[in-house]
């Protein structure tokens, strides 16, 4: 009895900020639909906890990302493993991007829903002026360049801070020793920035419940029949590619020997991120149970930590079904092949860049928010999304680099490494 309560209290600890979060939520949409436009008067409060997390954002996401590549150096056949794990996370989250985007095409998440109550909102986000007499070319350079290093320090040039930071930290890689003092910088400030976030996001609960009110207040009930739809959507995705394509990843891996030792393996991660709603929480038991699989400590110890920074087919789902909501709501054209690209191409960042830590999801959707220049106000918006989609996100995201890890094995050990695996006392495969 005692060890039963003791789960349930421990459960409850790992819960506790998601469960404040959403009944912070909950209570502002309560307020909201009870006293409509009223509830524009605690809005300030919501602007507070924006103005707050769009400080961050620059650092934030330079850090990351260049601390995580940075810090990748002094490791044996560095240049196969890491061109193994490029490929393998490309495919993978283009998989989930394809597979997020169709399903929202099937079970779309406003559809049929009045969304008239917000065109004044869509009047604030007219961001395509002058782009539209760019060429293709133009707009390809301007997508991933600035013409000066100051323009990187605003959230709207988001996806050509990215490019800097990804080459800055390939470059304090190459450099070697001498550059060490630069990683560990990098790696120091990434930890500063995030405790910072942590920080703030104590105030989250206040200042989106007091948003939510506010935007609530102004939309009506009709955009909660959204989330409803976008929740069982995401649940759907969630068992089809757990199940399947985890269980096709690792048969590519390894045959049915592999299918045999994922699952036998994966059950551990998965309860934990579950548990936890925290890919770095799963960090050390994800690499215990590689390990087990029979993968080379040097492939474990560099996709698993890279994996949880990186790596997230469940945030990459999460991304598609966010862009496609504000789409729907901001009367975007959907169809477009240009759109679709797109979609799937900021999702795959979304899943890149957001953080492992619970309530991570807000970096992604800064992310989007900047990308495709909607109003600062729909932050809250889809910030409901990654609240109510947290845990089978952070399934996805822990035990999908578990199958990765396995993946990457198989193309820089060759297709017999679960052998080699056993014969050096890994894991029995057979």
């Amino acid at each position: 009895m005692l060890k039963g309560s003791g789960i349930v209290k421990s459960i409850f600890k790992n819960y506790r900020f998601t469960i404040i979060l959403l009944s912070a939520i909950v209570i502002g949409g309560a307020a909201g639909l009870f006293f409509g436009p009223k509830t524009a008067v605690v809005k300030p409060f919501g602007d507070l906890f924006l103005n707050l997390m769009f400080m961050m954002i620059v650092p934030l996401v330079f850090f990351s990302i260049a601390s995580a590549i940075a810090n990748m150096n002094g490791m044996k056949r560095l240049g196969k493993i890491m061109g193994s794990i490029l490929v393998v996370f490309l495919v993978t989250a283009s998989v989930a991007a394809i597979l997020g985007l169709a399903g929202a095409s099937i079970i779309h998440p406003l559809e049929n829903t009045d969304i008239s109550s917000i065109k004044e909102v869509m009047n604030h986000s007219s961001v395509e002026t002058d782009a539209e007499k760019l060429t293709f070319l133009d707009h390809l350079v301007a997508t991933f360049t600035v013409s000066d290093f100051n323009l990187l320090l605003s959230r709207s040039n988001m996806l050509q801070l990215i490019v800097f930071a990804l080459l800055f930290g390939i470059s304090t890689a190459a450099v070697g020793e001498k550059a060490k003092p630069v990683a560990d910088f990098l790696s120091a400030a990434s930890a500063v920035i995030m405790k910072m976030v942590s920080i703030v996001m104590y105030y989250a609960p206040i200042g989106l419940g007091c948003y939510f009110a506010a935007v609530i207040g102004d939309l009506g009930p009709q955009i909660l029949e959204g989330y409803a739809r976008s929740f069982v959507l995401y649940l759907i995705l969630t068992v089809i590619y757990y199940f399947g394509f985890f269980t096709l990843y690792a048969f590519i891996a390894g045959g049915k020997a592999g299918v045999k030792l994922f699952w036998k393996n994966a059950i551990t991660p998965s309860v934990t991120a579950l548990a936890t709603c925290s890919s770095a929480a799963c960090i050390p038991v994800n690499l215990a149970m590689v390990r087990n699989m029979g993968v080379p400590k040097d492939i474990a110890e560099t996709i698993i930590p890279l994996g949880a920074n990186t790596h997230k087919d469940g945030s990459v789902f999460g991304g598609v079904l966010k862009i496609v909501f504000l789409f729907a709501l901001f009367g975007r054209d959907l169809t477009s092949i240009s759109n679709m690209l797109s979609i799937l191409a900021v999702a795959f960042l979304v899943g890149a860049v957001m953080g492992a830590i619970p309530g991570g999801g807000m970096i992604g959707e800064m992310l989007i928010i900047s990308v495709y220049g909607f109003p600062p106000e729909t932050l809250p918006i889809i910030a409901v999304i990654s609240t109510i989609i947290d845990a089978p996100a952070t399934l996805l995201n822990a035990t999908g680099n578990t199958v990765c890890a396995m993946l990457v094995t198989r193309l820089v050990e060759g297709k017999n490494w679960m052998v080699k695996a056993l014969k050096s006392g890994g894991e029995e495969v057979a």
